[in-house]
């Protein structure tokens, strides 16, 4: 009998292709042991990105792919993920208890970047990672309505503010320390000050992922994200109008200048679907995200359609991915979420927290 050997089995895992890495689990180093006895193969496989939803499914791919190999009877692979902080942008640093920082923007408004960013955030929950949520649109904060928060945040300590937490994600918004009606008529410095005070005055508690809710556009706020927020990756949300498009090229060539990559362009309201009919249309235009993603090289991370109870749910405070979690809907937005979470995954790593700080002192 022929004696299998761990080349083999690395053979064999290389050719399947993981969908939201695009590339096999040996070259990306997500093969983490492979154990032999005689005809029974064991295989550990750590992948970067949460995926609870898809952990059976590629355990049971890559069974198939072992059990091709002349000489093995049983394989069984073990899939799990470990969160890996990511690189930011040059002379920042990480923020303490925060690994990734994720900004969802869009170049102008109504587009459905808020309900992505809420409903994105749950996704990385549902897969199994640790989130939070930052609302950094301070004139107009939707994130305490759309987890269905009320109420102000405690500090224990007078200086520092504790998250807000709903469906376990772990929130701040400026909607939490001003009435509901309350206008915020201020100047720039003040929201960029704002800002800056709710990401850092927070005591996140060991998040994978910092979703942030940008406002539209490119103004103070998303200037001070770029220069003065360690943010790992940013998601460009649009619909596929070609008004909207043309402000989400704008989003996405601020980032880009930057230095802050690009994951992938969520594209929103892709398609109408009739409620009585079931009649589809396309009422915003076709293609468009598609398009706009080939032409800068970035993944097109989903489509979502027109659908009220997207609406509806985030309105009532239980986002569709918590409402309705066997949904379709909700399946893109996971799938979504996989998609940007292993596009991350992909990026250079950050290796500081490995090495000692050295403070050099004159005594």
């Amino acid at each position: 009998m022929t004696e299998v050997t761990k080349e083999q089995i690395q053979t064999a895992i290389k050719e399947y292709q993981e969908p939201h890495l695009e590339r096999d689990l040996v070259s990306t180093n997500c093969i983490k042991d492979i154990q032999i006895e005689g005809a029974q193969v064991k295989v550990s496989v750590v992948l970067g990105f949460p995926a609870k939803g898809i952990a059976d499914q590629l355990a049971a791919a890559l069974e198939a792919c072992i059990l091709k190999v002349a000489g093995v009877a049983q394989a069984k692979v073990d899939v799990t993920s470990k969160i890996q902080a990511h690189s930011v942008q040059k002379a920042l640093k990480p923020i303490d208890n925060v690994k990734n920082i994720i900004a969802v923007a869009s170049g102008k408004g109504g587009v459905g970047k808020s309900t992505t960013a809420v409903n994105l955030a749950l996704a990385l929950v549902a897969e199994g990672a640790r989130v939070g949520l930052l609302d950094a649109d301070i004139y107009g904060p939707s994130q305490p309505r759309m987890l269905g928060i009320s109420g102000q945040p405690e500090s224990k300590d007078g200086k520092s503010l504790e998250p807000m937490v709903s469906h376990e994600i772990q929130t701040m918004s400026i909607g939490f320390l001003i009435d509901e009606e309350t206008p915020m008529i201020w100047r720039g410095p003040m929201v960029t000050q704002a800002l800056e005070q709710l990401l850092n005055d927070t005591n996140w508690s060991d998040l994978d992922y910092l979703v942030i809710d940008l406002p539209p556009g490119t103004g103070d706020t998303q200037l001070t994200l770029a220069q003065k927020v360690p943010v790992s990756g940013a998601v460009i949300v649009t619909t596929p109008q070609d008004i909207a498009l043309l402000d989400a090229r704008k989003g996405l060539k601020m980032f880009q200048k930057v230095e802050v990559p690009v994951l992938g362009i969520v594209e929103n309201m892709s398609i109408h679907i009739c409620s009585k009919c079931g009649h589809e249309e396309h009422i915003f235009g076709e293609g468009g995200g598609e398009r706009m993603a080939k032409q800068y090289g970035v993944p097109l991370l989903g489509s979502l359609p027109l659908n009220s109870h997207i609406r509806e749910e985030t309105d009532s405070g239980r986002p569709t991915v918590v409402a309705q979690p066997a949904s379709r809907v909700t399946e893109i937005y996971r799938e979504i979420a996989r998609r940007t979470a292993a596009k991350l995954s992909l990026q250079a790593k950050d290796y500081a927290a490995r090495f000692p700080r050295i403070v050099i002192q004159n005594t």
